[in-house]
């Protein structure tokens, strides 16, 4: 679901934002929603904030010297 929203942008900026839009041909608020979500995707969800907790914290984990070879015993 979309909701409307309004911002206050710096005249600048916002014809450098336009500039790059069409440059991608993407309208305003498609590059705008892009690049938000691009950012905010970056955040890890609440299974890999675990996950990392985990890693960090467990006394079983062993370095992994050769990566092929690790990547043969899966």
């Amino acid at each position: 679901m979309k909701v409307q929203t309004a911002f206050r942008l710096d005249k600048d900026l916002l014809e450098m934002i336009k500039d790059k839009a069409l440059a991608q041909k993407r309208s305003l608020n498609n590059y705008i929603e892009y690049l938000l979500y691009k950012d905010i995707g970056d955040i890890p969800n609440e299974e890999t904030k675990k996950a990392i907790f985990e890693a960090h914290h467990s006394d079983d984990l062993k370095p992994i010297e050769d990566l092929e070879e690790f990547l043969d015993t899966l």
